[in-house]
């Protein structure tokens, strides 16, 4: 049953130079509940992309990060955070379900000029990763971008620029960050900046190649195997798993056809693709770790054949809850690092289907809470 919340409102995983797409609009968002769970919008009626489920259960629970498009937005204005006149991709913003901005920060705090791209939550709850988008040399009006990336702390905005070389637009940055310690090198700017010398990231280089930084042996990248077949800009989205040792990310091989893959964090490993049960709807894509207690899963999203990973339907619409335009669904895996190939991961028992709708931006550490975007954004509490 749809309603409307309490508060009223006064393509690639990444936004690669976008063709706007405009849905509904709204006054205020919309909630539906369902057998399921209860659909909310985020920023209702508006394009959003890069949504990425909140990592911290008490700062920002039930809320998501996710990158704005121009114009105007649906959510509650507060303090230095204005709805209209919006610059493309200029903040990053952390909302709840009620439409409640958490948290929110500008393209000008982390010294940058033209445009955020690609905002994932860390492994840690109080970091994030993105890239941050200023003129190249002899450029102006942001008509030629450099991207660097940049790991921000939600607890006091201060920022650190990760990459030392540029990266392209759809490097898909993602970040692990081990168990801080008290002893920490006060020279060494990094460690200091974590509270730790435990920092491994991913992204993807402009030759369109996975690399990871194990800051802990080396500040010098390190390039990964490819699956066969992989060249340009498929490969997409890569997400580090909680023991900070393997990668689960898509290769995309168009808006309709797709196969995913775990891969540990080694220059010799290979990546092993993530199989589709008789049960599934399509190959997995969108695949995200979720830990729970001792158990670990791979979540992931199925689309019907024939649909396109760029959703633009209103799933708050009860029409849409019947797997017609795919599913969201998770499995329970083993991972083991120095294994052989063959040994590497198990799946332990069947598919479990999470909700009938396609949510694409992962499940909250309490297991409550899945995000979705691009175009329309959506969090699903899963009571």
């Amino acid at each position: 049953m749809k309603k409307l919340a309490l508060l009223a409102f006064v393509f690639l995983a990444s936004c690669y130079s976008p063709e706007q797409y405009e849905g509904k609009m709204a006054s205020g968002n919309i909630a539906a509940d369902s057998e399921f769970g209860t659909v909310y919008e985020v920023n209702g009626g508006k394009q959003i992309c890069n949504p990425s489920v909140t990592m911290d259960a008490e700062r920002y629970s039930g809320a998501m990060l996710w990158l704005n498009f121009s114009g105007t937005l649906n959510v509650n204005e507060t303090e230095g955070f204005t709805t209209t006149k919006v610059g493309e991709h200029d903040r990053l913003t952390i909302s709840d379900t009620a439409g409640n901005v958490l948290w929110f920060i500008m393209l000008d705090s982390v010294g940058a000029e033209c445009e955020f791209q690609d905002p994932e939550w860390s492994t840690d709850s109080d970091y994030i990763v993105a890239l941050a988008g200023s003129n190249a040399k002899g450029s102006r009006g942001c008509d030629e971008v450099e991207y660097k990336i940049v790991a921000i702390r939600l607890s006091d905005k201060a920022f650190i620029t990760l990459s030392d070389s540029v990266v392209d637009e759809a490097a898909n940055p993602h970040l692990w960050l081990g168990e801080r310690s008290a002893k920490v090198d006060s020279t060494d700017k990094v460690a200091k900046f974590f509270g730790t010398s435990q920092i491994k990231f991913v992204y993807k280089n402009p030759a369109g190649s996975l690399v990871y930084v194990d800051y802990a042996k080396s500040p010098k990248p390190k390039k990964l195997k490819a699956p066969a077949n992989a060249s340009g800009n498929m490969l997409d989205s890569p997400l580090i798993s909680p023991d900070g040792n393997f990668i689960v990310y898509d290769k995309l091989n168009s808006s309709y056809s797709w196969n995913s893959y775990i891969q540990e964090l080694s220059e010799s490993s290979s990546p092993i693709e993530m199989e589709r049960t008789a049960d599934m709807l399509s190959n997995p894509v969108f695949p995200h770790w979720w830990q729970f207690g001792s158990k670990l899963f791979v979540v992931w999203t199925e689309f019907v054949d024939g649909n396109s990973y760029l959703n633009k339907s209103d799933l708050t619409n009860e029409s849409t809850w019947n797997r017609s335009l795919g599913r969201t669904s998770m499995r329970e895996i083993s991972v083991t690092a120095g294994a052989p190939n063959d040994v590497a991961l198990a799946w332990n028992g069947d598919v479990r289907e999470i909700a009938p709708i396609p949510l694409i931006g992962g499940r909250s550490p309490d297991g409550h809470f899945i995000a979705s975007g691009t175009n329309n954004g959506y969090l699903l509490y899963i009571p």
